[in-house]
């Protein structure tokens, strides 16, 4: 399988050893201003900060490029599926905090799973003492899956899974539920991130090297578009990069250029360009500086048009659509006067609709300290509620189109991201670039904190207006840790209520279509069906594929 890149209209840049996406360190007695990527900020901006070929470059909403919006009505139509990520301790608990929010407005759920569900291990696997449940829901079996959306009918509504090593695992037993519960896999809704690519660079929440891996994901691909076809196949993720520190340019440019390795993989595996290109969604930070924000997801949404269009040949307009999720930033929220976070969530949702976001997960305030409580999360909810319908945000398409700053601002936050890419794409891809990517981001963090240390970057109630003696801590939600002895108790009596022999038969038949080159998921799905745990046939594809050893 190749990871390369293909051939591109993207400029060739040559490697300058400068960093025009960050912002520099200048002190906060320096009188100009910067964005995070080192977009100088002029104190006025005029029409001849517009280019000349603005009406082209907008387009109409709808229509290609899709600067304004991939829907002619945007949010007149229908608002964006407020999702609010869920997830903790058991599949009962987990259960319950789901039912709460739709029961308060939540149009969408969002599943959060727990470390070892992320690394494809049991909870009974020594190394996950102490993890069960923690910071996501324990999920490994399909006894656990069926308990977490008891009562929830899946024809009704729309799943999004944060899960990427073992995504494919995830997706069937969802399936399998939704089958146990009359629904048919053409009626499921959802997204499974499935992003094993920025894993590798961000998070480190990887099982098998990229062969492996990437053949899983498309995989899934192939077996989505015959028995699930309104499944989003994928969710390429910019978010976790931004979470570690990268700048608003570069969350866009290695976000695409991995977007770009995925498609050239499906490709290589046989898929057709517009078989699969309808179901790519992708997923965004959302951060303080609004008019930035709103800059970045309408040039994403462009470049990604242009990308799938001449790049890759996609004829199928549903092809060259970025669709994408928004989160508000987690690693822009604060322990220190917590409450302040509110507004700061508040501030990035209002971003994200106003460019475009198809859905959106609102933090809760008290995110820097722990899982957020019911209180917190009802907030978060409101808070986008708030957004829809008393903002006015909703009620016109690209409220800011036009704005002399905010087209200046997108085009050059294009212009910048081209550049990445095509750096990306000298070295010959995502893959080959991974640690050309995790230097860039490295280096953008260093200048966060720098620049936050010495005073030049204000965080409200942390590095000014700090409040004196010792903070006020909410009640935050502390997990039990009975949860997890209950949860290896219930794993315990799954494996002992089954056929043993079935189950090494199912086991071995994963092993063996992991060594051919058929779709490993029919396997998988047999596997589960007949009670194998997650970890389990996660365990018999790392005795095929091994496991990934990064380099530091």
């Amino acid at each position: 399988m190749r990871f390369g890149p293909t051939s591109s209209s993207l400029p060739t840049v040559a490697a300058t050893g400068e960093h025009r996406t960050i912002a520099p360190i200048v002190g906060p007695d320096d009188g100009r201003r910067f964005t995070d990527s080192g977009i100088k900020v002029k104190p006025l901006y005029t029409e001849d900060d517009l280019p000349p070929d603005l009406p082209a470059q907008l387009g109409r909403p709808g229509e290609h490029p899709y600067t304004r919006g991939i829907h002619p009505d945007m949010y007149r139509r229908q608002l964006w599926t407020m999702r609010q990520y869920a997830g903790y301790a058991s599949a009962r608990e987990s259960n319950e905090r789901y039912r709460y929010l739709l029961q308060h407005g939540s149009t969408g759920l969002s599943m959060a799973f727990d470390l070892p569900t992320q690394l494809g291990l049991d909870s009974d696997d020594p190394r996950c003492l102490g993890e069960v449940g923690r910071t996501g829901v324990a999920i490994d079996t399909i006894d656990d899956m069926r308990t977490a959306f008891d009562g929830i009918p899946l024809d009704q509504v729309s799943t999004s899974m944060t899960i990427n090593a073992p995504a494919a695992v995830l997706l069937l037993l969802y399936e399998l539920v939704g089958e146990e519960q009359g629904v048919a896999s053409e009626a499921l809704r959802g997204t499974t991130q499935n992003d094993i690519l920025k894993e590798y660079i961000a998070r480190g929440n990887f099982i098998y090297p990229p062969e492996g891996a990437i053949r899983l994901t498309t995989d899934l691909f192939a077996y989505c578009r015959e028995r699930v076809p309104k499944w989003n196949t994928i969710s390429i993720s910019g978010y976790h990069f931004r979470e570690k520190g990268c700048s608003a340019v570069q969350e866009v440019a290695f976000t695409l250029a991995n977007g770009i390795a995925y498609v050239q993989a499906a490709l290589d595996a046989g898929l057709a360009i517009d078989e699969f290109g309808p179901r790519l969604a992708f997923f965004f930070n959302g951060h303080n500086n609004v008019f930035q924000e709103v800059a970045k997801f309408r040039a994403a949404r462009r470049m990604w048009a242009q990308i799938m269009r001449e790049r890759f040949a996609a004829r199928d307009e549903r092809s060259w659509r970025l669709r994408f999720h928004t989160q508000t930033g987690g690693v822009t929220l604060t322990a220190q006067q917590p409450e302040n976070n509110i507004v700061r969530v508040a501030l990035q949702g209002f971003a994200a609709v106003c460019g475009g976001t198809q859905s959106l997960h609102t933090n809760g305030f008290d995110e820097a300290l722990a899982l957020p409580t019911e209180r917190a999360a009802k907030i978060a909810l409101r808070t986008q509620q708030v957004i829809g319908y008393e903002s006015g945000a909703a009620d016109t398409v690209d409220p800011f189109a036009g704005s002399y700053f905010v087209e200046a601002l997108t085009n050059e936050i294009e212009r910048s991201a081209r550049e990445l890419i095509a750096k990306v794409d000298e070295l010959g891809g995502s893959v080959q670039a991974i640690d050309f990517i995790k230097n860039e981001i490295e280096e953008s963090a260093f200048g966060y904190h720098e620049r936050y240390r010495i005073g030049q970057d204000v965080v409200v109630g942390v590095n000014r207006f700090v409040d004196e003696g010792e903070p006020e801590v909410p009640d935050i939600l502390r997990v039990d840790p009975e949860s997890e002895r209950e949860q290896l108790a219930r794993l315990k009596a799954f494996k002992a209520d089954r056929d043993a022999a079935r189950v090494e038969r199912r086991l071995d038949e994963v092993r063996e279509a992991a060594r051919g080159s058929s779709n490993l998921l029919p396997a998988l799905r047999a596997a589960l069906k007949d009670r194998c745990s997650m970890g389990e046939v996660c365990g018999a594809m790392r005795d095929v594929f091994g496991e990934y050893q990064p380099t530091f």
